[in-house]
């Protein structure tokens, strides 16, 4: 798990965003290695980036879930338009079968 904690700890304003990708098979490895990369870069080149987390199931080696956490919607918008993203969307392109992205504006 990848977490910087945001300053003061509050959730006003947070954005999530969830992601659940089926990878090919055979590429999980490759597919996961890039992944990291691309987190460590959220977290540390994106001060709107507050969680990036990576979730898999060994009994579901074909699926990985994100779990992001942005400031607001701006930040998750500047996180699309980042280099490191173009880069990383543009690598793991051939590696995977389907994606949905849902996003979640409020949390209780």
């Amino acid at each position: 798990m990848i977490v910087r904690e945001a300053a003061g700890g509050g959730v006003s304003g947070m954005f999530c965003v969830t992601v659940e990708f089926t990878i090919d098979p055979g590429r999980r490895d490759a597919f996961l290695a890039r992944m990291k990369r691309q987190a460590d870069a959220s977290l540390s080149l994106e001060p709107g980036c507050r969680v990036f987390e990576v979730w898999v199931e060994d009994a579901r080696p074909d699926e990985v879930r994100l779990h992001e956490v942005y400031d607001d919607a701006a930040a998750f918008e500047a996180h699309l338009a980042s280099v490191h993203f173009n880069s990383f969307a543009a690598d793991i392109g051939p590696m995977v079968r389907e994606r949905r992205l849902l996003t979640w504006s409020r949390r209780l």
